[in-house]
């Protein structure tokens, strides 16, 4: 009788315990584009900046549990943001391109936020880049093609989560595939009971009154696909911290329901299609101040709190090295503006000029936002590269914009950056994405499920285990 007393009691203590472990708050962070290399290049950079050779650790590289996933899709070895972002939403590879779909293209399948959904828990989805594209819409959607913006759009009001942030709707009218009779996303969110606010202190306004919210960047914003980049970042301009903050408030009006929120750092990936070092960089570093925003809940909350950073996919394929041993990443603190950035001060400085911009103007921009013949100090090989692009693309004969996945940039503002990633001494394979390992951090409750080489359709499986969603 002793023996199964005790047998009870440990049972019903055990049952207890697992009950406390479980993550009553989920944060899933995604690094678009962020492999290995871009979160070590990352703190190397850091370490550079104040003279030292080593890594300056970010927040998320410090969580007790770190392992490493792959990436491949259902069809192909190197994946899409589609694919990747519904491996990470579902558990599930399918053909690139393809949103929450198995790679039959009729099979749907629900994401692990929906899984948190069906188990009562209010959910959030946030993004600095559109709120229908890739990796948020693999949480919500379930289409064929990625790029069927419209009906991605439909599919977000139909899984009716809590939160919604991004920079905007990408066709809220349906202009690609409609005929002109497509109702607007903006109408229907309303009709669906969504507050929409445009930036953090119209959502601080909004959010007391609203059941259900969409946050958007503010209609000021000339960029309706994503949020500017980090270290282009203007006063009034939204951020992936601020985005975070919202959906944290916005998810605990109800702490007893518990909560998930997915974010992603989607600019990292933009950045890294146009082999933007500097860009890239502080981009990963804005991720991490996100995550620090969620790290100030968990530390009110570390029993019931889990946190999981990854990423979809690597892209770039980039080199910290290019022969030499060693490194110069100091050198990209004297970029000041992104690549695309400095495309739209060239294309100021061709209508002040009326397209007769001086050599001696150019010098002064590039010194202005790349540093050189200043910080840095340009070889006569590096000055006659620049002159050569500056003679072609100011001879007066039309100017081919050099193209990357999102970005359409100045044949200048394109070799100031390969310039400066040369004396940076890192170097691009590729303009795409790669079949590369990427990183997966975890801290929290079930953090100690993320160990050993994983797929990334492990990823949403493990959270459902330390959360007790079911899938």
């Amino acid at each position: 009788m002793k023996k199964l007393s005790f047998i009870i009691t440990f049972v019903f203590l055990s049952i207890l315990f697992v009950q406390a472990q479980q993550a009553k708050y989920v944060f899933y962070f995604i690094g678009d584009g962020m492999g290995v290399n871009q979160v070590l290049g990352t703190e190397m950079y850091r370490s550079e900046l104040k003279g030292e050779i080593g890594i300056t650790p970010l927040l998320f590289t410090q969580f007790p549990f770190a392992t490493v996933a792959t990436t491949f899709s259902a069809t192909n070895g190197v994946t899409d943001s589609a694919a990747a972002g519904t491996a990470l939403a579902t558990g599930n590879k399918t053909k690139n391109g393809t949103l929450g779909m198995k790679k039959d293209l009729e099979t749907k399948i629900n994401s692990v936020a929906a899984w948190a959904k069906d188990k009562g828990c209010r959910v959030g989805i946030g993004t600095s880049v559109s709120v229908d594209h890739a990796t948020p819409a693999a949480f919500y959607a379930h289409q064929a093609q990625r790029s069927s913006y419209y009906n991605v759009g439909l599919d977000l009001i139909k899984a009716n989560y809590d939160f919604y942030a991004g920079s905007d709707f990408l066709d809220p009218t349906n202009k690609k595939g409609g005929d002109g009779s497509s109702e607007s996303l903006y109408t229907l969110v309303d009709k669906a009971g969504y507050s929409v606010a445009r930036g953090y202190k119209d959502y601080q306004k909004k959010a007391k009154k609203s059941d259900k919210m969409i946050l958007l960047q503010p209609s000021s914003a000339t960029d309706v696909s994503a949020i500017p980049y980090a270290i282009d970042r203007k006063k009034g301009d939204m951020t992936l911290a601020e985005i975070t903050r919202a959906g944290i408030n916005f998810l605990s009006k109800d702490l007893s329901k518990g909560f998930f929120l997915m974010v992603e750092g989607g600019k990292i990936d933009w950045a890294c299609h146009s082999n933007d070092a500097a860009t890239a960089f502080n981009e990963v570093v804005d991720l991490d101040d996100a995550i620090k925003v969620a790290y100030e809940f968990y530390e009110q909350h570390p029993d019931e709190t889990l946190i999981v950073v990854t990423a979809d996919h690597e892209t770039g394929g980039i080199v910290l090295g290019k022969g030499p041993y060693t490194l110069n990443l100091q050198a990209l603190k004297s970029q000041k503006v992104s690549e695309s950035d400095y495309t739209r001060i060239i294309n100021n400085l061709r209508k002040k000029y009326k397209n007769q911009v001086s050599w001696e103007v150019i010098k002064q921009s590039l010194k202005d936002n790349f540093g050189f013949w200043d910080s840095i100090q340009l070889n006569e090989k590096q000055e006659a590269r620049l002159k050569k692009v500056y003679d072609e693309s100011f001879g007066g004969q039309k100017v081919d914009l050099q193209k990357s996945e999102y970005q359409q940039d100045e044949p200048l503002a394109s070799e100031a950056k390969k310039i400066l990633n040369d004396i940076a001494l890192v170097g691009w394979t590729s303009g795409g994405h790669s079949g590369g390992y990427v990183p997966v951090f975890a801290i929290g409750a079930g953090a100690e499920l993320f160990q050993g080489r994983i797929d990334n359709t492990e990823i949403p499986v493990k959270i459902a285990e330390a959360a007790g969603y079911p899938n």
